[in-house]
């Protein structure tokens, strides 16, 4: 069905969208091979509706199917999978959309490929490339950070100003490799590998700023996922958005929702780490006073003390235990002196009273013969003989005119000893 129009007699809108309407349900029921995109399911509704998206060119036809058919799939249908849809084309000519109504849904190619995804997962899973353990710490403050991702990209972009706004002394040490095509996977692992090998590098980011499944499928190669397992230098996963989850994230270090969250998790926020060094400083300083008051109380008690208040209490106290130790002491030797004085006196009496000095002067004398000898006896004293009488206080020279014995001199009166 033709429509004739001209300048003079144009067709008005609604004969233009009805003339669609018309020339799109002469087509027919069609099958279309397309990647599901979304997955619309609203509550209460009994249609399902997808978008439909061209591989090759920027397309997108919206999709609606009955829930007993999208149920009714064998495998559960996620968006990315590659599907051909046997749908009928209808033209909506009041909003001027066009939509196709699915009545049959096959997976194929992506589909097949999604499933092959899941059992190298589950394999890789079994080695314990995905286990926790294998898990490594960011450093807290890296000295450099590698960065793996496409040349002039925005997620180089994104990953390199945050970082830089989060902390200016940031280093990047930037390897560019094609984030999708047949090759990516290749030039990834060769990135990694080189960043890896690098001796100032810390921690490596893979950074992509989403994308299709199919685009995003080199993340997902078996030999990358080896490479950064076996990597020494932890890895942070930021290649897609939050709903992508492709191999790579399972087998990383830490996984980044984003580019730019990934720049938040490699290093620190200056301001945030300025704040917590004086909020750290504040409690310090805190601390050391309150030691320093604590200790200062303690010591003004001690020093309350009455032995400390008036340290010389003790010494007095010994002073005067000194002194009258001393006084007894010099009382103690002075009577003893005194009690050698007075032996001393006692014993010169004595030796006094015992000398024949004091003996002469008591009016005895001593009778010597001429050689000195003490004359004891009248016997070899003969008449004429030459003596000596000793007094206190000299000599007396005398002759022997007689001698002698007591017994011849009864008949002469006692004169006393010589």
């Amino acid at each position: 069905m033709s429509l004739e129009t001209s300048l003079e007699k144009p067709a008005p809108v609604r004969a233009i969208a009805n003339a669609i309407s018309g020339w799109i349900d002469r087509l027919g029921a069609v099958w279309v091979e397309g990647q599901v995109t979304q997955i619309s399911r609203r509550p209460g509704l009994a249609t399902v509706f997808l978008t439909l998206r061209d591989s090759v060119a920027d397309i997108s036809v919206p999709v609606t199917c009955s829930k007993v058919l999208f149920d009714s799939l064998p495998t559960p249908l996620q968006e990315g999978a590659s599907v051909v849809i046997h749908a009928r084309p209808s033209y909506y000519a009041n909003r001027g959309t066009l939509s196709l109504a699915a009545r049959d849904i096959r997976l194929v190619g992506l589909g097949e490929l999604l499933a092959r995804l899941e059992q190298r997962r589950q394999l890789l899973a079994a080695e314990g490339l995905f286990a926790l353990e294998r898990k490594r710490r960011l450093p807290t403050l890296p000295a450099r950070v590698g960065l793996v991702t496409a040349a002039n990209s925005a997620a180089e972009r994104d990953v390199v100003e945050n970082a830089t706004r989060r902390w200016p002394a940031v280093a990047f040490e930037i390897a560019h490799a094609s984030m999708q095509g047949h090759r990516s996977a290749a030039e990834v692992i060769e990135a990694v590998r080189r960043l890896d090998a690098h001796p100032e590098v810390d921690v490596i980011v893979i950074a992509r700023g989403g994308g299709s499944v199919e685009d995003l499928l080199p993340f997902s190669d078996e030999g990358l996922i080896r490479v950064v397992a076996a990597a020494r230098t932890p890895v942070v996963s930021a290649i897609g958005h939050e709903p992508d989850s492709p191999l790579l994230d399972l087998v990383a270090d830490l996984r980044a929702s984003t580019p730019t969250d990934a720049a938040k998790l490699v290093v620190p926020d200056m301001a945030q780490e300025r704040d917590r060094v004086l909020e750290a400083r504040a409690r310090i300083r805190r601390a050391i006073r309150t030691r320093v008051e604590r200790e200062q109380a303690q010591l003004d008690a001690i020093r309350s003390r009455p032995v400390l208040a008036e340290p010389t209490v003790l010494l007095d106290a010994r002073a005067d235990e000194l002194a009258d130790w001393r006084g007894r002491i010099r009382r103690q030797l002075e009577a003893r002196l005194d009690r050698a004085a007075d032996d001393i006196d006692h014993r010169r009496a004595r030796v006094t009273a015992l000398s024949p000095l004091a003996t002469l002067q008591r009016g005895y004398s001593v009778l010597q013969d001429a050689e000195g000898r003490v004359v004891t006896s009248i016997d070899g004293v003969g008449a004429g003989a030459a003596l000596s009488v000793r007094v206190a206080d000299g000599r007396i020279l005398v002759t022997a005119t007689e001698t002698e014995h007591p017994h011849d001199r009864t008949d002469r009166p006692d004169r006393g000893e010589p």
